[in-house]
């Protein structure tokens, strides 16, 4: 079962939309200056079941995101969860210190990939840092559409057309 910090509901600040945004425990990566450290540790949070984290999702009715902490760092446990959003007609946008790189080389990180619209990947680096950038906190994080990426066998920057 994933542990879970917390889920904010009607978010607009992790991608485009009213979200219901999903916050889970757990990062490898402890990027300094990181806006969230206490989703680092693995134990924080609570463990729900794939069922009540659907509840919720379909409660509100919006698209999701999966942030942390890493997500990417319990992707075995998170991918039914993933599957279920996605029969749902749910888009799925994650939140991940790794590179899209390293995912696609990881059996298990890479079926959670597969249910990801949006990966916003790549660590936080405060040096980097650029409060104008919609939906990342530095200028490294790229906004990549996944199943364009995965298609054509390179990376594809989301684009909103803003």
């Amino acid at each position: 079962m994933p542990r879970v910090l917390d889920i904010i509901a009607g978010t607009t600040v992790d991608g485009p939309g009213l979200r219901t945004s999903i916050y889970f425990a757990g990062c490898h990566h402890r990027c300094p200056g990181c806006h969230n450290t206490q989703s680092w540790n693995f134990n924080n949070g609570t463990e729900l079941t794939d069922n009540e984290i659907m509840k919720v999702v379909e409660t509100n009715g919006f698209n999701v995101t999966f942030s942390g902490g890493d997500p990417m760092a319990q992707a075995d446990s998170l991918i039914h969860l993933a599957e279920m959003i996605k029969s749902a007609g749910y888009t799925i946008w994650c939140y991940t210190g790794y590179k899209f790189e390293e995912i696609i080389s990881d059996p298990t990180k890479f079926r959670l990939l597969e249910l990801t619209d949006v990966l916003v990947d790549g660590k936080f680096c405060v040096e980097l840092r650029d409060i104008s950038l919609r939906f990342r906190g530095s200028s490294n994080q790229r906004l990549i559409d996944v199943n364009s990426s995965i298609r054509c066998g390179r990376i594809v920057l989301w684009d909103d057309g803003i």
